[in-house]
């Protein structure tokens, strides 16, 4: 991981090149991101702003995870990355309690066997 990333517009928080040679590292399932980063990352830059720190996603292959590497300083990489794991947890809670909700609304519903 001693590359630098493949960004251009590195944040001016970010010291070049000792802030990027070695990324906090943590796997999210894809699905969150959206929750996570806005539609199509809109969020990121206002993330980055405030924890001053650099994010970079990569999609791992065959996976339904993405890999998000942390750039930046020691302390706010590590509170970046605590930050994020923690917003992904809660996404990922409150998602499934979406879910048996909605399970418990359709069993609520009792439909008759023509209906399933």
């Amino acid at each position: 991981m001693g590359t630098l990333p493949e960004r251009k517009d590195i944040p001016p928080w970010v010291k070049v090149p000792e802030d990027l040679k070695d990324p906090a590292v943590f796997q999210v399932q894809t699905r969150l991101l959206g929750a996570m980063f806005g539609p199509d990352g809109s969020r990121i830059p206002y993330i980055e702003q405030v924890s001053k720190a650099m994010l970079q996603l990569k999609a791992l292959e065959s996976s339904d995870l993405t890999e998000v590497l942390v750039y930046g300083s020691y302390v706010y990489k590590l509170r970046t990355k605590w930050m994020l794991q923690s917003m992904a947890e809660w996404h990922r809670q409150r998602q499934e309690r979406g879910m048996l909700k909605l399970e418990e609304a359709m069993s609520a519903l009792q439909l008759g066997p023509w209906m399933k």
